[in-house]
């Protein structure tokens, strides 16, 4: 993951975050590392790619997750140390 930014887009149910991913996804060259359920309904997606990607990823993500449903949380990090990915369920 070095030289790359993470995104995470963290959403109450799984609906919101399909569309967030979809929406993400199209909008910008980035890849969707996984997602992870976290409890009580809140799921996170996480994705990768250069950081302006990212951001453009996830910001797009977002405004299409808002449209349906609960939008929790949003993070972007750029270039992560690399014992990050051990986090990271892939």
């Amino acid at each position: 993951m070095s030289k790359q930014a993470v995104g995470i887009i963290e959403t109450r149910g799984l609906v919101s975050l399909l569309e967030a991913s979809d929406a993400a996804l199209k909008a910008a060259d980035i890849t969707m590392l996984g997602w992870s359920k976290i409890g009580s309904g809140i799921v996170t997606g996480f994705y990768s790619g250069d950081v302006a990607a990212v951001k453009a990823g996830v910001d797009a993500g977002v405004e299409a997750a808002s449209q349906v449903g609960e939008v929790t949380a949003i993070q972007v990090i750029p270039r992560p140390h690399e014992d990050l990915a051990d986090l990271v369920e892939m």
